[in-house]
């Protein structure tokens, strides 16, 4: 089958072997990938797969499954999206069936590649490490990224105003209008966050950078959750402030997470998530869909960091 793996810093569409599909997996025909910072990274050479996961890149995917492994609830012509470690730009994926999920009604197969890795991401570090509560105030960085979009809409959701950091008033105005309360520039705009401070909650994706920062915008109490790296690996900081605020600074990742601890993450989003897609209080925020053969341009889309919300690659149109 073909399948797209990070060649000397390039995406590039190669050969791979067809993996069989065991006792409580699925296979899924592949329609529609998410692009991630993460194949970014695995592209560049940066974010090696974890040991026993698939090469190819992609994180995420849609498609019909076509064939079922014993022990299944599913069937042969489900329409599903699904979280993965790897593998997903490819004509077809294996995936343990508790990874996967229905696409909901309403939404496009495309639109459904684009739902998994961030709502399972925003989830995970909102509602499952920071305890996120309602009215609880939430700073997103990076809020009209991909992670940052589906938070918006989950706070505005379950009850917890939010601000955001971005980079252009374009982009704070996408954000304004997913439900954010308000939000500064990326730069010497940045201390403007202290108008809406103290925050309870705050996510960031850009790390260093922004860590000092961070600790004089937090509340008592206040829960930091760790996401990314893109403003650097180091920082100094006052852990006074650490100590006399009792934060509680979390670093997380979602894609070397174990498969039980990815169902039992699926199976939240299942019950709490992806009935309000049904109710339209949450909606993909696909910007634009590239075709396969497009792979470049679409990851160059990806890195240039004007993205509001997320790209996808369509691998079969006839499908979609």
């Amino acid at each position: 089958m073909r399948a797209l793996q990070g060649v000397e810093g390039r995406p590039e569409w190669a050969e791979s072997a067809v993996p069989p599909c065991d006792i409580g997996q699925v296979r899924i025909h592949v329609a529609a990938a998410g692009l991630n910072r993460a194949d970014l990274l695995q592209i560049a050479g940066h974010y090696a797969p974890p040991a026993g996961t698939s090469t190819v890149l992609g994180l995420e995917c849609s498609g019909v499954i076509s064939e079922v492994g014993a022990g299944s609830r599913w069937r042969v012509g489900d329409r599903v999206c699904a979280l993965l470690a790897g593998g997903g730009m490819a004509q077809e994926v294996v995936v343990d069936a508790l990874h996967v999920l229905p696409v909901p009604d309403g939404i496009s197969l495309p639109e459904a590649a684009a739902l998994p890795e961030v709502y399972a991401t925003a989830w995970l570090n909102l509602f499952q490490l920071a305890r996120l509560e309602p009215g609880e105030k939430v700073l997103l960085h990076a809020g009209a990224s991909g992670v940052g979009s589906a938070a918006i809409q989950l706070c505005k959701a379950f009850g917890s105003p939010c601000w955001v950091s971005v980079g252009s008033v374009e982009r704070l105005n996408y954000c304004l209008e997913l439900g954010a309360q308000g939000g500064v520039l990326r730069g010497e705009a940045m201390q403007g966050l202290r108008d809406f401070a103290p925050f309870d909650v705050i996510l960031d994706p850009v790390g260093g950078g922004y860590a000092a920062l961070n600790l004089q915008l937090l509340a008592l109490d206040g829960r930091w959750v760790n996401i990314g790296l893109m403003g650097g690996r180091h920082a100094e900081l006052d852990f006074a402030q650490l100590l006399l605020k009792r934060v509680q600074l979390t670093g997380s990742t979602l894609r070397n997470r174990d498969d039980s601890f990815k169902a039992g993450l699926l199976a939240e989003l299942a019950r709490n998530v992806w009935p309000l897609f049904a109710e339209g209080r949450l909606k993909p925020q696909l910007q634009q869909s590239f075709a396969a053969v497009q792979a470049e341009a679409a990851f160059a889309a990806l890195a240039s960091n004007a993205v509001n919300g997320k790209l996808v690659l369509v691998l079969d149109d006839s499908l979609v």
